[in-house]
């Protein structure tokens, strides 16, 4: 059994980036860029203007004819002199000979001329070329995550194509004779299984949307064909229940006699003590445990990290926060306790039901308060750290 930093620090070591993809930029949703991205032209391109109003060289005088217009797309090439004024559009192209915008709500106007009420500042209302990025800036560095704003952003630039790292293909593997989906008759001795659902709604919140889910009969023959089949084809395996040290725990003993290597199994920590991480080539086999808030702490800790690392994420941890407890916290065992709270602006509150068989703390939950195996006792007011999880 190893430490919390121990158990994160090997997994974090083994996440290794996926293989490189080019890609279509209106696919690129939740991938990660694995090259710098430079801008190929200015942006924008010629100098625009800010707003519906009249082009003009600002000076002393208030009144301008009148002599052309430039809508949006258009390419003027009129020359004014420092008496002439154009119609303008937003987004319009500005003459060379005009330096200001003013507002059409500050102009009195009729077809030939304005009389301008408000005299703008110089320069007013005039977006420069090149305002967002001038041409060859880097526009996104390596490892971005790409967002609908930068989609937006890159194809307003005219790029159609990015790298990106591949997203890793993930299977959940389900154990358990007890177990029944969702929707069906619930026999004596029965429990619906909700694991592979829950992991597959936290691998979306990471941009994994598609996940393959298999399941098995706890016996060590059928769990051992199950995965060597699994391993083929897939980048990250997680596996629910079975790796505990009952009669029926099959999954440790399948994964070694399908030559995973074996990183590590059991944490020092509650809940999620029984938890095995290993390796097959670049394949990383998370056995989770069977209750459902110890497999939800787990996928938190140790899971989600390794799916943004091997996306090409740098920051592939939440940022801690700091927030003061509401009443005392214990721990007399001697293990780093990950304990289900809710926080708010200044404090933070232990809720009851810290269970590992119970999810519905976690359903109301927004964080988990770390406790240090160290750590014997805090107090009411002492700021402690907080894993966020909404």
């Amino acid at each position: 059994m190893i430490e919390v930093s121990k158990a994160i620090e090997i997994v974090e070591a083994n996440s290794i980036k996926m293989p490189v993809q080019k890609i279509s930029v209106k696919k690129a949703l939740g991938y990660v860029l694995a090259e710098k991205i430079l801008s190929p032209i200015d942006m924008p391109p010629f100098r625009q203007s800010a707003m519906d109003g009249y082009a003009f060289t600002h000076s002393i005088r208030h009144q301008y004819d009148i002599v052309g217009t430039s809508q949006a797309g258009d390419h003027s090439n009129i020359k004014l002199k420092r008496t002439e004024a154009i119609r303008i559009y937003t987004g319009a192209f500005v003459p060379d000979d005009a330096d200001t915008v003013v507002m059409q709500e500050n102009v009195m106007a009729n077809e030939d001329s304005i009389l301008i009420a408000t005299m703008p500042e110089k320069l007013a209302n005039v977006r420069p070329k090149g305002e967002q990025i001038a041409k060859d800036d880097v526009v996104f560095e390596a490892n971005t995550l790409i967002t609908p704003a930068a989609i937006g952003f890159l194809a307003c630039l005219g790029i159609t194509e990015i790298e990106v790292y591949k997203k890793p293909k993930v299977a959940i593997l389900v154990t358990g004779n007890e177990l029944v989906a969702p929707g069906k008759k619930l026999k004596k001795g029965k429990i619906f299984e909700s694991n592979s659902i829950m992991l597959q709604a936290g691998l979306k919140t990471a941009g994994i949307e598609k996940t393959k889910v298999y399941r098995v009969k706890d016996n060590l023959k059928s769990t051992k064909n199950a995965l060597k089949e699994i391993l083929k084809k897939y980048d990250i395996i997680l596996i629910s229940g079975g790796i505990s040290v009952g009669d029926y725990d099959f999954v440790k003993e399948a994964l070694l006699q399908n030559d995973v290597k074996e990183l590590f199994y059991k944490v020092n920590q509650k809940p999620g003590k029984p938890m095995f991480f290993g390796s097959k080539k670049e394949t990383l086999i998370f056995a989770l445990p069977g209750n459902p808030a110890s497999s939800l702490t787990n996928f938190y800790i140790y899971v989600l990290p390794a799916v943004k690392s091997r996306m090409g994420l740098f920051e592939i941890h939440k940022t801690k926060v700091i927030r003061k407890l509401t009443s005392d916290v214990k721990n007399t065992i001697g293990k780093t306790l990950f304990l289900k709270a809710k926080y708010d602006e200044t404090n933070v509150t232990v809720l009851d039901g810290q269970s590992s068989a119970m999810l519905n703390t976690f359903a109301v939950a927004n964080s988990l308060l770390i406790v240090p195996e160290n750590i014997e006792h805090y107090v009411k007011g002492q700021s402690v750290t907080l894993l966020p999880i909404d």
